[in-house]
């Protein structure tokens, strides 16, 4: 989907990359890196960064600053392909990058450049109820029941709306349901969320601060972060089936290139699937590659089956095109709603 900036916006957006261009690469001087990042994944790199930084100081002496931006993960992939400065992606779905890759910002093949698809984490969606589930959701049809309000952010913008999307479509699919029978499920189901929120944060506040809505579909991590803070308000409910909500990563090749920095950025990212980098992760509730930490951790996370994307949509560009670009599925779905 294209998104037309105002003047405004385009103003802002390359005042950065003047910024940027602007910072002395002096010897001696810190440098720094941009991750620009999904929305709720704020707190993970708050304790990833230090960790980085402390690790890549005793390694080569350097000093390391990195700045972090947060968003819908497909609003801040459109913010980079219009000119924001990113070192580093780090987004919550593949076809985001996909993008870049077709801007000629990353390497087309960006998602061989690091282990396991270049996703040193994954995740599913669940849902979060209100405490004593007083509406008796289980699993997707009960978000589609009349009277029942779910929470979830925009398919168009945020990764965490496009990955629910698919999960409910897919689990229709899996269960030996044809597409029309998925159509109309997540119909049924858009037809409840009373607010399109942008972005997966702006919607856990909708549901947790806000009070609106039965449910919240989400990522598990930020399901488990809410219920860690609000533990007494709410429930985790597992769905019989969802997807696997893997996190991507990829090195932004014109700006590490430009600037001198592609060690540092392949570095960082590289620190992710560490032994340090996969704690760090499953302390905040990402499912990890290390089998090590994910044994370690084995307690936090409920056994479920999961689907991927390539397996039920014939992978993200298909489903992109077939479900998000305007005038496909979604907003034939959400303008019959």
């Amino acid at each position: 989907m294209q998104t037309r900036h105002s003047p405004g916006m385009r103003r802002w957006l390359a005042g950065i990359a003047l910024a940027a261009l602007a910072v002395p690469f002096q010897a001696g001087a810190a440098t720094e890196l941009l991750n620009v990042s999904y929305d709720v994944a704020r707190e993970l790199y708050k304790d990833i960064n230090p960790a980085f930084i402390a690790d890549w100081k005793k390694k080569t002496g350097e000093t390391i600053i990195i700045k972090q931006s947060h968003g819908g993960s497909s609003k801040q992939a459109r913010a980079v392909a219009d000119g924001l400065e990113a070192s580093v992606v780090t987004m919550n779905q593949a076809n985001d990058i996909d993008m870049l890759a077709d801007r000629g910002l990353v390497a087309p093949d960006w998602n061989k450049k690091f282990p396991h698809n270049a996703a040193p984490f994954y995740s599913t969606m669940v849902f979060l109820v209100r405490k004593g589930n007083p509406k008796h959701i289980k699993d997707w049809d009960d978000l589609a029941k009349p009277g029942v309000k779910v929470v979830i952010p925009n398919p168009k913008t945020a990764g965490n709306g496009r990955y629910t999307y698919l999960a409910a479509w897919g689990s229709v699919i899996k269960k030996g349901g044809t597409e029309a029978q998925a159509r109309e499920l997540v119909r049924r189901i858009f037809k409840n969320v009373p607010i399109l929120d942008t972005g997966g944060r702006a919607a856990t506040t909708t549901f947790t601060q806000r009070n609106i809505g039965d449910a919240l579909v989400t990522f598990e991590n930020e399901v488990q972060l809410v219920r860690k803070e609000f533990g007494e308000n709410f429930e985790l409910v597992y769905p019989s089936i969802s997807i696997l909500a893997e996190s991507p990563v990829a090195v932004v090749d014109k700006v590490v290139d430009r600037r001198g920095i592609r060690k540092q950025a392949t570095a960082y990212l590289n620190f992710l699937y560490s032994e340090t980098g996969q704690e760090i992760g499953a302390r905040h509730f990402m499912r990890t590659r290390s089998e090590n930490v994910a044994r370690k951790y084995a307690a936090n996370y409920r056994p479920v089956t999961l689907f991927t994307v390539d397996e039920v949509f014939g992978g993200w560009r298909q489903a992109q095109k077939k479900h998000f670009d305007d005038g496909g599925e979604f907003d034939k779905i959400y303008q019959s709603k």
